[in-house]
């Protein structure tokens, strides 16, 4: 058996006790390559392709849908999509686009859904930096449309401005590593045990007009078998 890994999965591919073959490595690129075709064609966002953010989600069923309609004045914003439960959109679902994250389903009707985007004060993302392993969680606090924060990052973190904020995978929302944005400052937070972080956000609400919504079954089950391995552990601890 082979182990093909990527960001968020590992896939095991049968070739036997072999090397795939040229015509083998061929036909998984051209399958590779027919997927990604037909999500942008789905979503007509050639950024999936420009960002890498298809191959984080490409293990992962999308469904793709597109924004009818997308607030950004108000303090609790929200976004509809014409996509809802008959498309299999529930709630707690995350939603991405081709340059990031997007936000997370809060309420689905048939044939349409609503989003909490992160250009909400009730928004929480579960984040980290890029590469480093240090976790946050993501906020907005109002105004800049182009902005937002990550608290309690550990004061022992090591980082550089400019470097990528993505998601960790620790909920059940979304999977590790789509792009949240990049740190543009440092802070300390008002009780000086850890950093904040203001970051550029990697997503233009202003101009989102095709996202995805990330079936999230896949993670959920991931998380519910780590869990019970963890409960599992301490049974034998006690």
């Amino acid at each position: 058996m082979r182990y093909c890994c990527s960001n968020t999965t590992v896939t095991k591919v049968a070739y036997g006790s072999h090397r795939p073959t040229p015509w083998q490595a061929r036909r998984l690129e051209q399958k590779a390559k027919t997927l990604a075709e037909k999500l942008t064609e789905a979503t007509k966002d050639s950024d999936w392709m420009r960002s890498g953010q298809f191959e984080i989600l490409k293990a992962y069923r999308l469904i793709p849908a597109k924004v009818v309609s997308n607030s950004l004045n108000s303090p609790d914003n929200l976004i509809t999509i014409n996509k809802g439960t008959s498309d299999g959109v529930e709630q707690d679902m995350g939603v991405a686009c081709g340059s990031g994250v997007v936000g997370i389903v809060y309420m689905a009707s048939a044939h349409y859904a609503v989003v909490i985007p992160v250009l909400n004060l009730q928004s929480k993302i579960s984040c980290r930096i890029r590469g480093r392993e240090y976790f946050g969680y993501l906020s907005w606090e109002g105004g800049d449309t182009q902005t937002a924060f990550v608290d309690d990052v550990p004061r022992h973190a090591h980082f550089k401005l400019n470097e990528w904020v993505e998601t960790n995978g620790f909920s059940s929302v979304f999977p590790p590593g789509i792009s949240v944005g990049k740190i543009m400052h440092v802070y300390n937070s008002p009780d000086g045990l850890s950093y904040r972080l203001q970051v550029r956000l990697s997503t233009d609400f202003s101009r989102l007009r095709d996202v995805c919504v990330i079936d999230n079954r896949q993670i959920k089950e991931r998380l519910e078998v780590l869990r019970a391995a963890q409960d599992s552990l301490k049974l034998r601890e006690e």
